[in-house]
């Protein structure tokens, strides 16, 4: 008998029990940084050597940090479902807990990407500087969709959340569009569960579990109710 689709929308909420801040948690400061200045295109065009060293410190950030429970509890409902992960985040703490299956919306900050073509990746594991060049001779920059750039797998998200037979929100506000907005796309009559340590407004969601807690804890949870 073939799995049920089960596709799961993760945030920030569910690697900052990793240690990996978000800036939401401190009004629009990321580490101390303003987002303004280290994470649009204006910022890039401005001073693209603070933003690379904004996510050279990132990139190790990432690299020290580690899976937590959330991330293996998600990555063990494979063994029962046919699991996507589509996350906000730019960390790789799904794929090392062992998720196979995962959709980056906003980037992948161990890739580096053309300034001119987005689809020209590099993977990146130490630090990024000025004058590094990609193979067409442009300058290369962090594979990140920054705040006021587009979003191109959000059309490949849709799909994935319309053919699912279960959704669950994980470690996000839900106020990040267009990432926010992969809920309306759940099937009405669907099951579909929401954990985070402060749900959400989410009026006119049908069928909603709602877990109020940390993502370890909420996960947990899930799996007690799913399996």
């Amino acid at each position: 008998m073939a799995k049920k689709k089960l596709v799961v929308l993760t945030g920030a909420g569910i690697s900052a029990e990793s240690g990996l801040k978000t800036f939401r948690d401190s009004d629009g400061l990321w580490e101390g940084y303003d987002v303004r200045e280290v994470a649009t295109p204006g910022a890039w065009y401005k001073n693209p050597q603070l933003v690379l060293d904004f996510y050279n410190m990132r990139r190790k950030n990432v690299a020290d940090a580690k899976p937590n429970s959330a991330h293996f509890g998600l990555a063990e409902l494979e063994r029962n479902f046919e699991v996507t992960i589509i996350t906000q985040n730019i960390d790789d703490l799904h794929e090392r807990a062992g998720s196979t299956n995962v959709l980056h919306l906003h980037g992948e900050i161990f890739k580096m990407r053309s300034t001119a073509d987005e689809n020209r990746l590099y993977e990146i594991r130490g630090d990024m500087k000025l004058g590094d060049k990609g193979d067409d001779g442009y300058q290369l920059r962090p594979a990140i969709v920054w705040f006021e750039e587009a979003v191109p797998k959000i059309s490949e998200a849709i799909p994935i959340v319309n053919a699912a037979d279960i959704f669950v929100v994980a470690g996000t506000s839900l106020v990040v569009y267009p990432a926010a907005g992969l809920v309306n796309y759940a099937g009405q009559h669907i099951p579909k569960y929401i954990i985070d340590k402060k749900i959400p407004y989410t009026t006119g969601v049908n069928n909603l579990t709602v877990i109020e807690k940390p993502a370890t804890e909420g996960v947990a949870e899930l799996l007690k109710l799913l399996i």
